[in-house]
This record gives C-alpha cells, structure tokens and sequence, in this order.
C-alpha cells in the first residue's frame, strides 16, 4: 500500500479530487490517498501561520507524525496531475534518506499567483512540493504538532533540520512546473504553482489541456460520452 497525502484547500477543492483521480487511474499498485485538510486536523494541530498562499503549507509536514514514524509515504500539493504510474515514484526509495524532493533552482516569472498571494522566490523554493517522506528516519521524529506549529516557513520549506546529505534528489519530471518552464511531454508530474487550470487566469497555461481532461474524466459516468 503506497500512502499519498495530498494537500486540499477548500478554496479550490476540484484540484485535490483531480489529482486524486489522476493518481488512482495511473497506479498499478493500491494507494491510500489521504487530503490533508486543515479541519480534519484540529483536534491534536492549531494552524497559527498567518502567511502561505494555500492552506496546506505548514500541515503537509505532519506526514511522518500522521504515519505515526513508520514506513515511507508521499506528500504532494494538490495543484498537481500525474501522468504516469506512482509506483515509478515509490521505487526511487532510498532508505539513507530523510526525505527525497526535486531540488529545483530557478526564479519565478510572477510575483503574484493565484487568489492574489505573493510569489517571492526565496531558496529550495518548492522543494516541500513532493516529498518522498521516510517517515521512520531518526531525523524526522522532531517533526511533532508542536514544532510544525511553532517552526517558520523558512526553517520548514528549507528542510533546516536535516543535514544536506539525508536530502535525495529526485529527478525533475517528477515535479515538472509548466507554468515556469514550459510544456514538457516527458514529464511524470505536472506541478502548475502558480494557479491551477480551475482558475480563469491560468486556464491556458502550458499543458493545461491535460489538467481540464482529468477534470472531465474524474466526472465521468458512462452514460456520458467524452471525446
């Protein structure tokens, strides 16, 4: 069983069951998808951030606490499409590791995303946004309610307490960002940080096209065609 945790903000709750239907029509092995939903979290987690763009941005670091330190798992922001099979993913494992991310190095294009949020670029910039969590590594344990809650955004997001050599790297298809880098048919995982299709103005953002497919294909019923 591969356990997914998939960041959902009910702002924008259709990129979650996207990814979701994505993921499950690719993967030939059984998943556990889980949506980490601030609501769902209250009775042991108090979101006290006042900054972040979505609410899944301090909460996606409570996966190995959520896994209860045992076995691995993977985090990913909802605003994402998978194009080919999550076992690919899994497999890339590495028990040396702490946490296994693509390590992306780059400057946005936009200072403003989506809903109006700032887009700063700061360093490891979306690392967080995949991580293949080694949930029952000794490092992670410090990962509590408590440290999540008090921690800043840049000690989380920089991944500051870890030493460099328990970050993997996972390559760059795995957290492709078209709306950065352009259109990319090789890519495993399409990542559109600066707005999901669902929002007007990223629309026709590159590879858009497959994001508003999977949107159609995760409300299909039979008794409805689809070209």
């Amino acid at each position: 069983m591969i356990h997914i945790f998939i960041g959902y903000d009910p702002r924008e709750a259709v990129a979650y069951h996207v990814c979701a239907n994505s993921i499950i029509r690719h993967s030939s092995a059984p998943v556990a998808l889980h949506p980490l939903s601030l609501n769902n979290l209250r009775t042991f987690y108090a979101e006290r951030h006042t900054d972040g763009s979505n609410q899944f941005i301090y909460s996606r670091f409570l996966t190995p606490l959520l896994m209860d330190f045992q076995g691995w798992a993977i985090f990913m922001d909802g605003d994402m499409l998978v194009r080919d099979d999550i076992v690919q993913l899994w497999e890339m494992r590495d028990p040396s590791k702490a946490v296994m991310v693509v390590k992306h190095d780059y400057k946005t294009r936009l200072k403003q995303k989506y809903l109006g949020a700032k887009n700063e670029d700061y360093p490891r910039k979306n690392w967080s946004s995949v991580i293949l969590w080694n949930c029952g590594h000794e490092a992670n344990r410090v990962l509590t309610a408590d440290f999540v809650q008090n921690a800043t955004g840049a000690q989380l997001h920089r991944f500051t307490w870890l030493t460099d050599d328990l970050i993997g790297e996972l390559p760059k298809v795995w957290n492709w960002l078209p709306d950065e880098f352009g259109a990319n048919p090789h890519a495993k995982l399409l990542h559109w940080t600066l707005g999901t299709p669902s929002f007007h103005e990223f629309a026709d953002e590159p590879m858009a096209c497959e994001w508003h497919r999977e949107r159609i294909l995760m409300d299909y019923c039979l008794q409805r065609g689809i070209g």
